[in-house]
């Protein structure tokens, strides 16, 4: 088979890429065999992980609508991946027109594909570059962005690919630095399972295969991300229990085997 339309030149399309494995457990199309491959592999594994996706993908979907009902009309998202349906611009801009939004990934297929569904929309970019470089990120940020003004900073399912040695905590912190008061932090996080079974540790360790590993960290841990800011209620929780929609599915998260753990604070 040729090379998809899609993709970006100089791009390894035989190893797996987060971005587009985590596209594909989404049901999207920005994916290819070897994505495909280890997403089966990681299904057999931990059949939950396609529902996982898809609370954390909800969960931005409902903090998004927080942000703007706060009034919040910028968003910084920080390893946004591929875009997918209920992208942030389509929901911050339904509910507030002209928002604007920056999409952040390292992948250049992520951004490559950002770029081409983003085309036509003057409020929002997709920018590739390494979130560990926050000054780097933050001066391409804006060129659409107003830093003088609030900002909702969003770091979804993108932090467990960040190991210790990179100190996340101190990244996310020189973001928290950048903005001014009333903007916001959205964190979602893989966590520890409340049994943590053979099969679910062996999908934990496929992710090896991919460009990146998956680093699992506790409520401690991930609400060091938050440094003084104010934490929204309800806290420290699982996607699924974050300002749940009623009638929400929540099956992903009644088998607690592939907990991801959300967290919105604002500064004060």
């Amino acid at each position: 088979m040729g090379t998809p339309e899609w993709t970006v030149p100089e791009i390894d399309l035989d190893r797996p890429s987060a971005a587009r494995v985590y596209d594909y457990l989404l049901g999207g199309s920005h994916n290819v065999q070897a994505d495909r491959d280890f997403a089966e592999q990681m299904l057999k594994l931990a059949p939950e992980a396609a529902e996982a996706a898809h609370a954390n993908r909800a969960f931005l979907r409902r903090a998004v609508r927080t942000l703007v009902d706060a009034g919040v009309r910028q968003f910084l998202d920080l390893g946004s991946g591929i875009p997918t349906q209920g992208n942030v611009h389509e929901i911050a801009q339904r509910y507030a027109p002209g928002s604007r939004i920056v999409y952040v990934d390292i992948d250049p297929i992520a951004v490559g594909h950002g770029t081409q569904i983003l085309s036509g929309n003057p409020h929002c970019a997709a920018v590739q570059g390494d979130l560990r470089r926050p000054e780097l990120v933050l001066e391409r940020a804006a060129e659409v962005l107003d830093l003088d003004a609030p900002v909702g900073v969003l770091v979804c399912a993108v932090l467990h690919f960040i190991p210790d040695r990179d100190d996340p905590a101190g990244v996310v912190a020189r973001y928290r630095d950048a903005v001014v008061p009333g903007s916001h932090l959205v964190v979602s996080h893989a966590s520890w399972p409340a049994a943590a079974t053979h099969e679910v540790m062996q999908a934990r360790e496929a992710y090896d295969q991919t460009r990146t590993s998956l680093v699992l960290r506790n409520a401690h841990e991930i609400t060091g991300y938050v440094g003084d800011w104010r934490i929204l209620d309800p806290g420290v929780v699982t996607v699924a229990q974050w300002r749940p929609e009623e009638g929400a599915p929540q099956s992903a998260e009644r088998t607690d085997k592939l907990p991801a753990l959300a967290v919105v604070c604002v500064k004060p």
